[in-house]
């Protein structure tokens, strides 16, 4: 059936536009049954018709989601998923466009702003498609996707670490700041780090971002020095490493961005409901 064999890349589709596996499978279960009540006699291409289908859905609930996440408690960060649930990541762009620094860079921008850009990276439909699935003109489409991947390179190193340099640096990074170490702490963070911190409220976290390197490494000392942490766990989520572990016997996924070859981003995931998908990971 045409359904289930495009059911992982309409999920990572989803899953772009959205930054949440949950909404992303209720989109493509909806696709799902509108696909279901469709003559398929009339369909010649079902991939272009499921993309469409499902890029518009995503829309949709992008919209309404970005009203709920302003009134988030503290700051929304995408749900993290393990890497082999992310759908097909056969292409650079396709692994790039899931890496949990872009999805959370991707907030930046409008719905549609992302919609095209996420369809013409990852997916590389032609522009013509891509104008006709938001609704907007092929010259706008085309603008849209420049704007979008000018903002985003902006807040993106240009030379991607290999994903043992990313654990390497993560792994040195929990070694510091579980040993108390805060030279060796300090000097693994930019200049110009933030963190952020996700409890979604029902777990104590940080309820602003946390920026520049002495007020993060005085922020990550002061919660190695006051609350018991668990064993670290390495583990491979959105296609990069990351660590779980607990803090005050509370889960917590640790992901980090890097630019110049140490730690630009930092992202603490307390959350529980986000993090039901790494646990396997």
């Amino acid at each position: 059936m045409d359904f289930e064999e495009h059911r992982p890349m309409l999920l990572g589709l989803a899953y772009r536009l959205l930054g949440s596996m949950w909404d992303a499978e209720d989109v493509v279960q909806e696709a799902w049954l509108r696909w279901q009540a469709t003559d398929h006699a009339e369909i010649r291409e079902p991939r272009a018709f499921l993309l469409t289908v499902v890029s518009r859905l995503a829309l949709d609930q992008l919209r309404s989601a970005r009203v709920k996440r302003e009134s988030y408690v503290g700051p929304w960060l995408p749900e993290p998923v393990a890497t082999a649930e992310a759908g097909p990541l056969d292409t650079a762009e396709l692994r790039d466009t899931v890496s949990y620094a872009t999805l959370h860079l991707m907030e930046r921008l409008s719905p549609p702003e992302r919609a095209v850009f996420v369809l013409r990276e990852a997916f590389e439909l032609p522009y013509d498609q891509i104008a006709e699935i938001v609704g907007s003109s092929l010259a706008n489409a085309r603008q849209m996707h420049h704007r979008a991947a000018q903002r985003l390179a902006e807040g993106r190193d240009r030379f991607q670490p290999t994903s043992e340099q990313h654990a390497e640096l993560l792994l040195k990074f929990v070694a510091a700041a579980s040993g108390g170490d805060l030279a060796a702490l300090t000097d693994l963070l930019h200049e110009d780090v933030v963190a952020w911190n996700d409890g979604g409220g029902k777990v104590r976290a940080a309820l602003r971002p946390i920026i520049g390197r002495e007020k993060v490494a005085a922020f990550v000392s002061g919660l190695v020095s006051h609350y018991d942490f668990g064993e670290a766990k390495l583990v491979e989520v959105n296609g990069h490493p990351a660590v779980l572990t607990s803090v005050a016997g509370n889960e917590q996924l640790v992901a980090i961005e890097i630019r110049d070859g140490r730690i630009h981003g930092l992202y603490g995931l307390l959350n529980p409901d986000k993090l039901s998908r790494v646990r396997t990971a």
